[in-house]
């Protein structure tokens, strides 16, 4: 925030005071709250960002839109599609911008690989792989499943708005599989999704990769008819980040280049967009479509897996919200449960 220009650092708020205010002596806050409420009553405060627990993003973003305060919502935004739908309600209903904070997706990093992609020049995308996975996180609240932890939810939703922002299909099918801990938390994943051009994806994340250092693994291969992208760039990075691009020449022999992308600080270029968008000047790059379509996925992925083993709310395909009611028809047409049936149909 500090190095984005035309956005100033003005309040912060936590739980505890005394740690606000140390925040607020850091870098240079004017202000420091106790409670999220006040600083969401200060007049001043014209924007918020939102790195709570994922569990209680839903309640903060709305409280912060209908005190008409434009948001920037860490990522993932929500716990589930339904989440998702009240908080861009509240967001149109206030007239105010929400988005989703995927600070990677600003990077030129990201705008080059879609250059190279729709030039044509390693043809038709024929599958995408990709991986994001971390060390040791047991003891952070990232993997308790009472606040939304895991590696799906955290890291794995960098890799599905990586494949979405690379394949413009719909999703027709997602296989997935997980090793979960005794809480239910995914420790890690695996998912292969398939789109109706016949392309595939597919991608591994965890955030207990290992527990000997804090090291991290992260890897994006994109394959086409005509050649291929090889990256270990990691999500976010910043600085001169390498790719290798691979093409047949007339021979049909393979040659290789390098390409060299200087990125500045995503997050900072993240804020310089939020600010573009609340001055009317652009739309969120991170828009509420694309915010939906990866939610959209992540809810198939956590149902597949057996992490949302108590949703009360499931979302069709056509965009209704239903309540999880399951009517048990065990035994029945013995006891002239035909009817039965029919009724509850």
């Amino acid at each position: 925030m500090q190095k984005a220009k035309g956005c100033e650092i003005y309040a912060i708020a936590g739980r505890s005071l005394e740690k606000a205010e140390k925040y607020k002596e850091r870098f240079g806050f004017k202000k420091a709250y106790k409670g999220y409420d006040a600083l969401l009553a200060d007049p001043k405060v014209e924007a918020v960002y939102i790195p709570l627990p994922n569990d209680i993003h839903c309640e903060w973003v709305i409280k912060a839109l209908k005190a008409h305060k434009h948001v920037l919502c860490e990522k993932p935004i929500a716990m589930n599609e339904v989440e998702l739908r009240r908080m861009f309600a509240a967001a149109n209903d206030n007239d105010v911008i929400l988005m989703e904070a995927f600070a990677y997706l600003h990077s030129p990093y990201i705008s080059r690989l879609k250059e190279i992609i729709s030039s044509g020049e390693i043809g038709k995308i024929d599958y995408i792989d990709t991986a994001f996975l971390t060390q040791d996180y047991s003891e952070d609240f990232r993997i308790h499943k009472e606040q939304g932890g895991g590696g799906i939810y955290d890291i794995g939703c960098y890799c599905t708005s990586m494949i979405l922002s690379l394949i413009d299909s719909p999703v027709k099918y997602i296989k997935a599989d997980a090793e979960l801990d005794n809480t239910g938390v995914d420790h890690m994943a695996s998912v292969l999704i398939g789109f109706e051009d016949g392309s595939r994806a597919s991608f591994n994340a965890g955030m207990i990769l290992g527990t000997d250092s804090s090291d991290r693994y992260d890897r994006l291969f994109i394959h086409g008819s005509k050649g291929n992208i090889r990256s270990d760039a990691e999500y976010n990075g910043e600085g001169v980040i390498s790719f290798d691009v691979t093409v047949k020449d007339a021979n049909g022999e393979k040659i290789t280049r390098t390409e060299n992308v200087v990125a500045a600080s995503n997050y900072s270029m993240e804020m310089e967009q939020m600010k573009q968008c609340i001055l009317g000047k652009d739309f969120p790059h991170i828009s509420e479509e694309f915010s939906t379509k990866n939610m959209r996925i992540l809810d198939k992925i956590l149902d597949t897996v057996g992490y949302n083993d108590s949703k009360e709310q499931f979302v069709l395909s056509n965009g209704v919200v239903i309540p999880a009611v399951g009517y048990g028809s065990y035994l029945s047409t013995e006891n002239g449960g035909f009817r039965t049936i029919i009724d509850a149909l």
